[in-house]
């Protein structure tokens, strides 16, 4: 009889572990440990790229009150700014997909990080309200692309069991950018002159472009994904996400306009409430620089625990039942917050929370659901086209918001976005469950 010990199994055997025995993936992070040492790099990055792109986005809205003072500017004109902000970021964004399946996703994220820290930074030496416009309208060309490929290149290292959690700890960083672009004003603000503050707001958007010298040494796309993607000839290709269906093969023709439409009820509700919900804490409740800071970290923290709590949940529920309950959530917590009657003030800060929390939550699972309705070969292109069709389309929200204050006011006209959300709960009638799934 042989008394030589059996082989133990080498690093790829299909080890199971025994029913109730934890594994390295178990535990508040082992999504994370789940990545691997280059998922985890490709993870910082996202997260890093994606809150700086947060960031630079919060400079306008957070200097609104001041611009508009500065060149004269009424509601509508306002609201304009972020409306070509989000046209022009459908632009660039599916143009970021295509580039993302076609030379990569590292490579596309920093085009799209050093396109919108320059763009951000040239804002602030804009002498015309018409300057301006162009440059935050060029500042939209990378401002859209950098989630869809960030979001991608973390998607493809991420396993199907935690995908849902990754993504939304990868969409967490928006509101860590927000907050870190709300600290900034309360300092600048406080101590600069308004004529000038607006424009070190601008100014400070060089930050992002350090970023791009660590993505270039530190982080690669997914072998896997990279295989699949390249040996495909029809990779980043605008024709195959518009295919129809044709002889018993599934074409991708309405999973692409059904997501275009969840996209922008999602994005129209929320872009109406992050663009005016500053002036309107401002300019209508009558508070203070300090006092909106305040404020909106209430509404900061909520989105912050919102992104971490929907990635879990759109794990648990599945990626459609979590964007459905938080649509609903969400409708009724703009509802609320625009109808709080004036002297309040307690009550307008406790719901900013609740606000911020069901308004991020329903983000959560975006990364995950987009990426898993599309093949490698057009990842990039389908999700780059969706999401920022979302935003284009979505950005019609906060100009009529802009032009409706005018008469019915800033907190009147915020239920305005609770239109959007009912405009997602539709599409995703059409829509698979794609829980579970593998990606290449």
């Amino acid at each position: 009889m042989s008394t030589t010990p059996p082989p133990r199994p080498g690093p790829s055997a299909d080890v199971r572990p025994a029913r109730g025995e934890r594994t390295d993936e178990d535990g508040a992070f082992g999504w994370l440990r789940a990545l691997g040492p280059r998922g985890r790099r490709a993870f910082a990055g996202a997260f890093g790229g994606y809150a700086l792109d947060s960031y630079d986005y919060f400079t306008l809205p957070l200097s609104m009150v001041a611009l508009a003072a500065y060149f004269g500017l009424d509601s509508g004109q306002t609201g304009l700014f972020t409306t070509v902000t989000l046209v022009v970021s459908a632009v660039g964004g599916a143009v970021a997909g295509v580039v993302a399946d076609r030379v990569g996703r590292v490579r596309a994220l920093m085009i799209t990080v050093i396109t919108y820290a320059v763009f951000t930074v040239a804002c602030g030496f804009a002498p015309t309200y018409e300057t301006l416009l162009v440059f935050r309208a060029l500042q939209g060309l990378g401002f859209g692309g950098e989630w869809a490929v960030g979001a991608i290149l973390v998607a493809e290292y991420a396993g199907a069991r935690h995908r849902g959690r990754t993504l939304g700890a990868v969409q967490s960083s928006w509101a860590v950018g927000w907050g870190l672009a709300a600290v900034v004003y309360t300092l600048v603000f406080s101590f600069v002159d308004e004529d000038l503050a607006w424009r070190v707001m601008f100014w400070t958007g060089a930050l992002p472009a350090l970023l791009v010298v660590w993505l270039r040494r530190r982080v690669h796309d997914a072998p896997t994904a990279t295989a699949a993607r390249e040996q495909d000839p029809g990779r980043g290709s605008f024709a195959a996400v518009f295919r129809p269906g044709r002889d018993g093969v599934p074409g991708l023709l309405r999973t692409t306009l059904l997501a275009s439409l969840l996209s922008t009820g999602v994005q129209g509700g929320y872009y109406t409430l992050a663009t005016w919900v500053p002036t309107y804490l401002k300019s209508e409740r009558g508070l203070s620089v300090v006092d909106t800071g305040g404020y909106l970290a209430f509404l900061i923290s909520g989105a912050f625990l919102g992104y971490l709590t929907g990635g879990v949940l759109t794990d648990r529920l599945g990626r459609r039942n979590n964007i459905w309950l938080f649509a609903l959530l969400s409708a009724l917590c703009i509802l609320a917050y625009g109808n709080i009657p004036h002297g309040a003030d307690t009550l307008l800060l406790v719901l900013g929370f609740p606000l911020g929390f069901c308004m991020s939550a329903i983000f959560s699972g975006f990364g995950s659901y987009l990426s898993e309705l599309y093949p490698t070969a057009v990842r990039g292109t389908g999700q780059g086209f969706t999401y920022n069709t979302g935003r284009a389309v979505g950005a019609v929200f906060p100009t009529v918001v802009g032009f409706l204050a005018d008469s019915w006011g800033v907190g009147g006209a915020l239920v305005f976005g609770a239109i959007g959300y009912g405009i997602a709960a539709l599409a995703l009638l059409g829509l698979p469950e794609t829980r579970g799934r593998e990606l290449a």
